[in-house]
């Protein structure tokens, strides 16, 4: 009898471990949303935006608004970690926006201030006769 009991068990046990070592590795391997990584891209485009990258860095800030959607689209057919890499790159685009946006404004800025210089070294040779 003794073996009888011995011999169903390890039957049950070999048909319920395969079935709970299946449970456990589908359990660790759904990975949780990347509400992290979506919420700094949003906060970084929105900063692009508040740089005035539409008008500066158009064609950065569209790649972040586009990689953007397509991780809220990741995330809703469940692919976690294409969402996350996508919501990573969405970010790098816009601060990417933020930055060329920043520099072609001190380059605005740069220019300004040479036409000013030009102008009063002009209106300063105008008024000492000075030709140089």
């Amino acid at each position: 009898m003794n073996s009888l009991v011995t011999s169903a068990s390890r039957r049950r046990l070999r048909i319920a471990l395969p079935a709970l070592l299946i449970f456990f590795a589908a359990a660790c391997a759904s990975t949780p949303p990347p509400a992290t990584n979506l919420q700094a891209a949003q906060q970084a485009i929105a900063t692009a935006e508040g740089a005035d990258a539409a008008t500066h860095a158009a064609v950065e800030l569209g790649e972040a608004r586009t990689k953007l959607s397509s991780a809220q689209r990741a995330v809703a057919q469940e692919e976690m970690i294409v969402a996350a890499r996508l919501a990573d790159e969405s970010r790098a685009a816009a601060e990417l926006a933020a930055a060329r946006s920043g520099a072609a404004k001190a380059d605005a800025v740069n220019q300004d201030i040479k036409h000013s210089n030009s102008t009063l070294v002009e209106e300063m040779q105008r008024k000492t006769g000075d030709s140089r």
